[in-house]
């Protein structure tokens, strides 16, 4: 397994982080500016997207796995990853995503903690009302861990 980052050509990947964020203009606010990486394994099995944010902040913006290949800890290894290779430049990655049953879980196994919510974030920035497993997904609930 090797994680890699990509530099050029991202929109190549743009199936994948739709399934993260379904939203291409929403992806492409952070896109050209984030640091993009790829875990491959004999294939690209998960991306992420990561941005400075300024006063020590790193954010996750985008963390998707193709679905044959979920949860069998490519997600992890990438936030693992990050964690590492970021470590001594910044003080926090945090990451923003719905109130959600599966997602939130999954960071909160990977040791982030809730900081702050912003509501209505999906119903106020989306074209379309975002479901997750069965959940209408209203406000971004950001999490964060330290390095």
């Amino acid at each position: 397994m090797g994680i890699v980052p990509v530099t050029e050509n991202k929109k190549r990947y743009l199936p994948l982080l739709l399934l993260a964020d379904e939203q291409e203009d929403m992806i492409d606010h952070y896109l050209d500016r984030g640091h993009m990486y790829a875990l491959d394994e004999g294939g690209v099995r998960a991306v992420c997207v990561v941005t400075d944010e300024g006063g020590g902040v790193l954010e996750l913006k985008n963390l998707a796995t193709e679905p044959a290949s979920q949860r069998k800890g490519y997600g992890r290894a990438l936030v693992e990853f990050l964690l590492d290779h970021y470590r001594g430049g910044y003080q926090v990655l945090r990451v923003g995503t719905g109130d959600s049953p599966l997602t939130v879980p999954f960071y909160e196994k990977c040791g982030f903690r809730r900081a702050f919510v912003v509501k209505d974030f999906f119903t106020r920035h989306y074209d379309h009302p975002i479901y997750e497993a069965g959940v209408l997904l209203k406000d971004m609930v950001y999490l964060q861990r330290e390095f």
